[in-house]
């Protein structure tokens, strides 16, 4: 009966509603990257201008989720974890709508980085609380479940601009379907965990705490660098599957955009998938590194002559998706590292580090070793593939197993 129970919790309604927060989350996200060339155009860019501007806009979001990473993180330990979730999706929603207003470049930056702040809250924080919430034998999948459901939210913002030609109105859907949302959090209890460390007085939300501490320091630089690989092939291979389809066999009829749905596809099963690998195995660590595995044998096939045609490129951007669909396990990992007082803040901030990265292997790839070195595209992709996971797989080595971690502990300042 009670192993019954604990399964029938996979499906409470913190894991519900923490999965559909992170749907509309990545719908946003990703909308941006699918109508960039007809709303772009749409507020004034041409075509000598679309790169800076369209540059300017993924950047300032960028900061956005850099910068909302750390402030709901902060908040979500010293005033709870619901207060993130509702905020965050307040704040994303109404971002959302605006954008389908907007008349100039620089009013959709702004969009663009308000939407970053709201959206850096919603990951971490449903994280933590169905960490917290659920049996300690079922938190990898329960987590898992949110992120796997959540990723699906960039297929359905593809075909919503497939269907309706009309980025305004995906935006104001977006901003739509959080309001939705917004009334089904009303059920979501609190963690018992704050606000058990709530009670004992200690100091919660305190970033610095990461620093203060050497070993407390390893483990947050630890759970950053595991996630690399993520942005690395959506960020590079993924987002310029068109260029590197020209340069390989000459295609100059691939869509980013598909490639982006198709691999945000793979990675919804793939969160799923490595969290039941991970209660099969007992084991983060060990589905984890399974997944690297399959990173690998993926990446091989993407740079290799096999990758020939506009179908095996869509192909193997779902099966790069899948490889590297272990959002929520190294997030769950970074939440488990940390005790109750700094665990949102560390699992908020932990994914929006990772995404901050990609401005540094994107300098890599394109500042150091095409522009600076001279290298072709398809050398340098390989090349920072090779130092990205080279330097991920060290990581990984050094990064505690936590799966059997009792989460109700703090951290000693």
């Amino acid at each position: 009966m009670e192993q019954k129970d604990n399964w029938r919790s996979l499906l409470s309604v913190p894991v519900i509603v923490a999965a559909l927060g992170y749907f509309v989350d990545i719908y946003d996200l990703l909308l941006f990257t699918i109508v960039k060339a007809p709303s772009m155009r749409g507020v004034g860019a041409t075509d000598a201008s679309m790169l800076a501007d369209s540059t300017k806009v993924i950047n300032w979001q960028m900061f956005g989720l850099l910068l909302g990473g750390i402030i709901w993180g902060i908040l979500g330990d010293k005033r709870g974890r619901l207060s993130v979730l509702f905020g965050s999706i307040i704040l994303y929603s109404a971002a959302n709508f605006v954008t389908g207003f907007i008349q100039t470049v620089d009013q959709y930056a702004w969009c663009r980085f308000i939407a970053g702040l709201g959206l850096a809250g919603e990951l971490g924080a449903g994280i933590t609380l169905v960490s917290e919430l659920l049996p300690q034998n079922k938190r990898g999948v329960g987590t898992s479940l949110v992120a796997g459901i959540g990723l699906s939210g960039a297929v359905v913002a593809y075909y919503t601009y497939q269907l309706t030609d009309d980025w305004r109105l995906c935006y104001k859907i977006g901003g739509g379907l959080g309001i939705m949302l917004l009334f089904l959090r009303v059920k979501v209890a609190e963690s018992g965990m704050f606000h058990k460390v709530k009670s004992a007085g200690a100091i919660r939300g305190d970033f610095r705490m990461f620093f203060t501490n050497v070993k407390r320091f390893k483990k947050y630089v630890l759970a950053i660098l595991i996630g690399l690989p993520t942005w690395y092939v959506i960020g590079i291979l993924v987002n310029q599957s068109d260029k590197f389809g020209e340069a390989m066999f000459g295609s100059r009829t691939i869509d980013s955009g598909r490639s982006i749905m198709f691999a945000y596809a793979g990675i919804a099963v793939g969160d799923i998938a490595v969290g039941l690998l991970s209660q099969y195995f007992k084991s983060r660590k060990k589905a984890l590194l399974f997944f690297y595995v399959l990173s690998i044998v993926s990446l091989v096939f993407f740079f290799s002559s096999f990758n020939d045609s506009d179908v095996s490129m869509y192909g193997v951007c779902l099966a790069l998706g899948f490889s590297t669909g272990f959002w929520a396990i190294f997030v769950t990992m970074g939440a488990e590292q940390f005790g109750t007082n700094l665990r949102a803040t560390a699992a908020t901030t932990i994914p929006n580090m990772v995404r901050g990265v990609l401005p540094l292997i994107n300098m890599l790839f394109l500042g150091v070793f095409q522009q600076s070195w001279g290298w072709s595209l398809i050398k340098s992709g390989i090349v920072t593939g090779i130092v990205t996971l080279s330097i991920t797989l060290v990581a990984f080595y050094f990064t505690e197993e936590t799966f059997h971690r009792d989460l109700n502990f703090i951290e000693e300042d």
